[in-house]
């Protein structure tokens, strides 16, 4: 697998508590190898004609692009979103072993 192939995925919730639920429910499919809850961050977006603010939680995925379907799949499906921030970075590089641990850690078992 080239290093292109591995993502990192990045999508936000509002509670530290769901989003621990939903980092770990990805680790537990093996649909990411390693899933990172960054402390609390404001968020300013347009959601229906308002401009509106939010404390929320970041939750960034790495993952390898043969997965990153799935991971989509399940964020949508567990998500309590509408459209849930969902926005998948390509590595560009990375040391081999780190990339070779992500590989075992989504393979199905």
């Amino acid at each position: 697998m080239s290093n292109a192939e591995y993502l990192t995925v990045l999508t936000t919730i509002d509670g530290a508590a769901r989003a621990e639920e939903i980092a770990r429910g990805a680790i537990e499919a093996r649909l990411a190898a390693c899933a990172q809850i960054s402390a609390s961050v404001a968020s300013v977006y347009r959601w229906k004609g308002e401009v509106e603010t939010a404390e929320e939680w970041q939750i960034l995925f790495k993952t390898t692009g043969s997965r990153y379907d799935a991971l989509e799949a399940y964020l949508k499906d567990v998500h309590d979103y509408d459209t849930p921030e969902i926005i998948a970075t390509p590595v560009v590089r990375g040391s081999a072993e780190y990339l070779t641990w992500i590989t075992e850690e989504t393979d199905a078992p």
